[in-house]
């Protein structure tokens, strides 16, 4: 369906001005992080204007557009109502309403300025806040049956915010089906999986052989102290992080504490350059998430020749093959992860087998093909 509406619109293509809602920019790490400025210049070199309000601790490192930044030092009702107006002032002069996060206030903003709004849903807002304030604790399956008071209001504001989207845009049938369990019509939530860089060469950096690397948001999500654990079980492999978050501090301290302290290394926040080559030069990327909706760190490690090991969590399968591409083992659970870390150090010719698999799995998600679909629902909304 979507390859038609790509035709029909490409005979009347015309420039559009975008009004870009996100909640997270660079120096910010993560898929909208990453997701935001790579699609942003991908608008503008197809001749769109393209104005951004997200969220942010200073200035933004990267600037494909105007870049308008809410200092996230503002208390939370502050700073949320700060985005709204400035989201509903970039709405007015836009021709749509893009978001990648910040729901309730793209919603408003796109309300008040009378225009269509777009949302990329990557996660369950719901869900992500009720782990947050520590509403809930189960999986995210489960979430879709609480009904406690506090629960049932984050669902509620997630849901009318949705709603007033024209089209939403999912990267997995994973959470396309838990999106249209909400109640949003099933025509409006839309598959669009997670674009692969762009496949210009990459010069892997040289790690310690064994080097598994993991990239991200230092989050509880990332369930990252049951790679640690895994890490330490297996004498020959090491594990370089790539990013930061509220989780780092704790997880330098478990690290330093397991058995496999001298072979865990933090490496902080690193350009996108940066990460791809020390991902290229990894024997695999590493997921160990208690829930996902699909990880650009998953895609990208693909993209550049690289197995992953990961969790089966979310729409992950949906990328990550087991015995194909990569390893996929059950969360929560070190010594399963770590028979998979060995798998790939010790049986004989499989990391080769999974990395020639690697990037030819993702030759279909290249951001051209996948970004033309996504300013084809941008073109539509906006008419």
């Amino acid at each position: 369906m979507i390859g038609a509406v790509v035709r029909c619109a490409a005979r009347r293509l015309t420039r559009m001005r975008i009004a870009f809602l996100t909640g997270i920019w660079p120096p910010d790490v993560g898929g909208p992080a990453t997701h935001g400025p790579d699609f942003a210049r991908f608008l503008v070199a197809r001749g769109h204007s393209v104005r951004v309000v997200t969220m942010g601790d200073g200035e933004p490192a990267e600037r494909p557009c105007k870049v308008e930044v809410v200092s996230r030092r503002l208390p939370f009702p502050l700073r949320y109502g700060q985005v709204t107006v400035w989201g509903a002032r970039a709405a007015r002069a836009a021709d749509v309403v893009y978001a990648t996060a910040t729901y309730a206030a793209a919603a408003g903003a796109a309300t008040a300025a009378r225009r269509p709004l777009v949302a990329k849903l990557v996660s369950d807002p719901a869900y992500e806040r009720a782990r947050r304030y520590r509403l809930f604790q189960g999986t995210l399956e489960e979430f879709q049956d609480a009904a406690s008071a506090p629960v049932r209001a984050l669902k509620a504001a997630r849901t009318r915010a949705l709603r007033t989207a024209t089209t939403i845009v999912v990267p997995s049938a994973y959470l396309a089906e838990i999106a249209r369990g909400w109640g949003l019509s099933d025509g409006r939530v839309i598959v669009l999986t997670n674009p692969a860089p762009p496949p210009t060469k990459v010069e892997p950096e040289q790690l310690e052989q064994g080097t598994f690397v993991f990239v991200g948001r230092l989050t509880r999500q990332k369930a990252l102290s049951v790679a640690i654990e895994a890490v330490a079980r297996v004498p020959a492999a090491k594990l370089v992080v790539v990013g930061d978050g509220p989780e780092r501090a704790e997880l330098e301290r478990r690290a330093a504490a397991s058995d496999g302290a001298s072979r865990v290394s933090f490496l902080g926040l690193r350009t996108r350059d940066e990460t791809l080559r020390i991902v290229a030069g990894a024997v695999a990327g590493l997921l160990s998430s208690d829930w996902e909706n699909l990880p650009h760190s998953a895609v990208e490690a693909l993209s550049v020749g690289v197995p992953v090991v990961s969790t089966a969590v979310g729409g992950v399968p949906e990328v990550v093959r087991d015995g194909e591409n990569g390893l996929l083992v059950p969360p929560g659970d070190p010594d399963v992860l770590a028979a998979a870390i060995r798998r790939i150090l010790e049986e004989p010719g499989l990391r080769d087998r999974l990395a020639a698999a690697a990037k030819p799995s993702v030759e279909a998600l290249s951001s051209d093909i996948v970004y033309g679909k996504l300013e084809t629902l941008l073109l539509e909304a906006a008419r």
